[in-house]
């Protein structure tokens, strides 16, 4: 299997197994219904398939290809199938998926401009494509990150460096206070937690009925934190909840943050791809008042994991946090960007590659048009449960989103949900909701048609 002279795979096997595999997964994509969207497995099943350790001498690509089908493939729980209604849907596309081929090919590191003049220019010029597509400043500084955890993390140690420039040195004074809602995702309490700013340092500001952070409840806890002198330094603001899909009012939460000197990070992880959309454009609005946001190309734009992109006003703040000077890593470029300079990675990936070939092959209105129709689904399947007196919308549908519960209790809600999850059919998730537990809809994938929202709710309606 392995060529002696190139030491890897001999040029005509990777043909034909590039050739089989390309076949496998045009199939794959053709019809994932064929397979059950959830695994059908329980804890440590599959690590008792495999060996406890790697093979001494190498196998071959036919077998190992046969492990993937019988062994592998039986573990997967398909995210890029039509029944996937659980999180949030995402999309892998075929012209994604092609470039992601020739990004491992290439295998080049975007750390510096030098190390691949391709990768810096091209995330440069992709990341302002993004900004135009959704209406917002072009002269905002945007970089490709791998997740919107990571970008939050970026954005908190930012804004901790115009809070307390001592901190980079010393660390942080125990003084600083970020905010967030009681809806804002996990991923920013963990990431002031890895900043050093401490967790009973994060406020958690109260909603209101559509779960939107309230604003004066903001403005009261920072003038509170103020008079014990501490010092609010961050809040995040959400596009597109992950338990409701609520949109914060951005315009109102960034003038009690400019008014207060604080940092205003705007999660539009989920949500904000639907800007793309010219009728959803007023999900954005007051964004553009941010210090910095984050979208995710790889939710609801048909990039495959992993894309996430990060902007901000403030990149030499940024810079000026992360940037280290190291001999091997000094280039005589005067005038490039250097990516490492802006955030924690050193390595990282040619992603602008795969989001190139999705915005080039889909253009604006083909991904809008995508959008618009899972809007359409959400909103349809919304109409049907609305109208059941046996179901209640929890929130209301604004996006891909529909969250409902059966008016019984949480248990029959919970048994509803064991149920639909059970015949390996569709995929649903749950949240909870004014304390009350409630089924997650996600209608998002690519391939999901109207037949699909339909065989989900006569499956529910089955309660």
């Amino acid at each position: 299997m392995i060529d002696e002279h190139s030491r890897d795979m001999p040029a005509a096997d990777f043909r034909r197994y590039g050739q089989q595999l390309i076949a496998w997964i045009a199939e794959y994509l053709n019809d994932p219904r064929q397979y059950p969207v959830l695994a059908r497995c329980q804890p440590g099943d599959l690590r008792r398939q495999l060996p406890a350790t790697g093979p001494q001498r190498g196998e071959s690509m036919a077998t190992i290809l046969q492990d993937f089908e019988q062994v592998i493939l039986p573990a997967v729980t398909h995210w890029n199938h039509p029944h996937f209604h659980a999180y949030f849907s995402i999309s892998s596309s075929a012209p994604g998926i092609l470039g992601e081929l020739l990004t491992a090919a290439l295998d080049a590191n975007a750390m510096l401009w030098k190390s691949c003049p391709a990768a810096t220019e091209l995330e440069q010029t992709t990341v302002a494509w993004v900004l135009d597509w959704l209406g917002l400043p072009s002269a905002w500084f945007g970089m490709i990150l791998d997740s919107a955890s990571n970008a939050v993390l970026q954005a908190i140690v930012a804004a901790r460096q115009r809070a307390e420039p001592q901190s980079r040195a010393s660390g942080p004074s125990g003084r600083l206070v970020a905010y967030v809602s009681e809806h804002t995702h996990s991923s920013v309490e963990k990431a002031a937690i890895a900043a050093g700013i401490g967790q009973s340092n994060v406020r958690h500001i109260a909603v209101d009925a559509a779960f939107r952070m309230r604003p004066e409840a903001l403005e009261q806890a920072i003038q509170c934190d103020l008079a014990n002198g501490l010092t609010p330094f961050f809040a995040a603001a959400t596009v597109g909840t992950t338990s409701s899909t609520a949109v914060d009012p951005i315009e109102e939460i960034a003038a009690i943050c400019g008014a207060n000197g604080l940092w205003l990070h705007v999660d539009g992880a989920y949500g904000a791809s639907f800007g793309v959309v010219p009728e959803c454009r007023h999900f954005l609005n007051g964004v553009g008042h941010a210090d910095s946001f984050v979208v995710n190309p790889h939710k609801m734009m048909m990039v495959p994991l992993d894309c996430s992109l990060f902007y901000t006003r403030h990149p030499q703040l940024l810079r000026s946090a992360f940037s280290l000077e190291a001999e091997y890593l000094k280039t005589d470029a005067p005038g490039a960007v250097d990516y490492m300079d802006y955030g924690l990675a050193l390595g990282r990936r040619f992603r602008a590659l795969k989001l190139w070939f999705v915005m080039r092959c889909f253009g604006r209105d083909g991904l809008a048009a995508i959008l618009r129709e899972s809007l359409r689904m959400a909103a349809w399947l919304g109409e049907r449960i609305g109208a059941d007196e046996r179901f209640e919308l929890v929130a209301p549908v604004i996006m891909g989103l529909v969250c409902f519960r059966l008016r019984q209790g949480d248990a029959e809600t919970k048994e509803l949900m064991r149920r639909i999850n059970g015949s390996g059919r569709h995929f649903v998730s749950h949240t909870v909701l004014d304390g009350r537990f409630t089924i997650r809809v996600a209608i998002g994938n690519i391939r999901t048609e109207q037949r699909d929202v339909e065989e989900l709710w006569d499956n529910i309606a089955k309660s």
